[in-house]
């Protein structure tokens, strides 16, 4: 399988990480939505990354599509979703903030990188400061519910968790915001980050270059 996109992005990160705690292998295409825009659309016309070209050929597009795909080859037990119920939907709910607050991010990188200050409209950049931070205020309810427990939800490593270091490890680093504003949250990110198949693809922000193809959101 052939996994594209850069690892700074939070959306081709989280879908690697899954990849190596499913066993799945996978070759790797470092490109660029504003570098290899044009070879990323040969996959997907969308042109956005992550895109999963699985053996036979066919490109999935979107981290949650691949992240479904993937849950549904795993043997049975070892889903990164719970199957059903409260569990199930715990995860989902912790899964939509941690979505919600780094697209909310991921406005106002864009804003700051490619819109020229004359122009910028400090409400909207409000606006979307208060929902990033409502939802981590949400994120570090759940981590404080959490205690000293290793994961967020169930006995082992899941999509929940992976989300939450991926997702919000970007907005630390990007937007930039200090996560200490949210310790429960930010102490438990740090932990994530700590583990090998966290750091296997952790690679710093690199912000895009202003009048290149704006980044993509997933």
């Amino acid at each position: 399988m052939i996994l594209i996109g850069m690892f700074d992005s939070p959306f081709v990160r989280r879908v690697a990480v899954a990849m190596e705690l499913h066993g799945v292998s996978f070759e790797h295409r470092d490109w660029s939505v504003g570098r290899d825009f044009d070879h990323i659309r040969e996959y997907s016309p969308l042109g956005r990354v992550p895109v999963l070209v699985l053996d036979d050929g066919e490109a999935l597009t979107e981290s949650a599509v691949i992240l479904d795909w993937l849950d549904g080859q795993a043997a049975e037990g070892t889903s990164l979703l719970p199957p059903h119920g409260a569990q199930r939907r715990q995860a989902l709910k912790l899964v939509g903030y941690a979505t919600g607050a780094v697209e909310k991010a991921l406005l106002q990188v864009m804003e700051r990188v490619f819109r020229p200050a004359e122009k910028s409209h400090q409400p909207w950049l409000d606006r979307c400061h208060l929902q990033m931070r409502g939802a981590l205020q949400v994120l570090d309810d759940a981590c404080v519910e959490a205690g000293d427990a290793d994961w967020l939800v169930g006995e082992r490593i899941g999509l929940a968790d992976i989300t939450l270091a991926c997702f919000c490890t970007y907005v630390r680093d990007a937007v930039p915001f200090d996560l200490d504003a949210f310790p429960a949250l930010s102490a438990r990110v740090a932990r994530y980050e700590a583990l090998p198949v966290l750091q296997k693809y952790y690679v710093p922000f690199d912000a895009p270059v202003p009048g290149a193809a704006a980044p993509a959101k997933d």
